[in-house]
């Protein structure tokens, strides 16, 4: 699973934004959770498996902690949507100018077809 897919899951997000305060037990994300113990379990599995998140060992239980870093793709992202849009050159509209211009002129030029139609 990579850091878009985990991000997907609005319990898996709610989970990284209550990590983002500090260290958490399973126990206490679960109680924070309308959800089963094992299933903030296995969020926090998949979590870790994208590298979002690491469980640190205290005796028996774990302490699960965000690791910014993996969110270094979702990041890269989201920075290249936020980025305005290359203004485009003035180098690219002289092929509509030139085509502009010659289409003007042959309009000009070229006698009214519906005056003709008229006329016969």
């Amino acid at each position: 699973m990579d850091a878009f897919e985990a991000i997907a899951d609005p319990v898996r997000r709610s989970l990284l934004e209550r990590l983002a305060g500090g260290p958490a037990r399973v126990v206490d994300l679960a109680a924070e959770h309308p959800i089963s113990r094992p299933a903030i379990s296995k969020h926090l599995r998949l979590l870790v498996e994208a590298g979002l998140v690491a469980a640190d060992p205290h005796g028996r239980e774990r302490h699960y902690r965000l690791v910014r870093a993996g969110l270094g793709p979702v990041r890269t992202w989201a920075d290249a949507l936020a980025r305005p849009a290359p203004p485009i050159p003035e180098t690219a509209l002289d092929g509509l100018d030139l085509e502009v211009r010659r289409t003007g002129r042959e309009r000009r030029h070229t006698p009214n077809q519906a005056s003709h139609e008229e006329t016969a």
